[in-house]
């Protein structure tokens, strides 16, 4: 069977290294990119089975990007999500708003485990 692919968008390198272990721990094949600007480059070459974004990025938000991203064509399909340290509250709201998959907040394995399976439907 093939292993599922994620693309892990942050500008947080070490978040990105740690995220990308785990996710590889788990069984997936997980890729990452340190910046927004031309990640829809890295989208379409790679066509991930999911994309988690963080909202807090320099020259184009999360929230940007997720919209840039469910705007083309080609990978308005693939599902998002955002990863993020902001409150939940406010996570749940912006996921809801852009029609995102939903949220992880960073820090909480458990939750980064169980909810990227779900956002896969595993």
């Amino acid at each position: 069977m093939e292993k599922k692919k994620i693309l892990i968008i942050d500008d947080d390198e070490r978040l990105l290294l740690t995220t990308k272990e785990i996710m590889e721990h788990e069984g997936y094949e997980a890729h990452t990119f340190s910046q927004a600007l031309g990640s829809t480059n890295v989208i379409k070459a790679l066509r991930p089975d999911l994309i988690l974004i963080d909202i807090n990025m320099p020259a184009l938000s999360g929230e940007s990007l997720a919209q840039v991203i469910k705007n083309t064509e080609s990978c308005k399909d693939i599902p998002v999500a955002f990863l993020s340290s902001n409150d939940e509250d406010s996570l749940r709201k912006l996921a809801v708003a852009h029609g995102l998959r939903g949220y992880i907040c960073k820090g909480n394995l458990y939750e980064l485990r169980t909810k990227v399976a779900e956002f896969l439907g595993i």
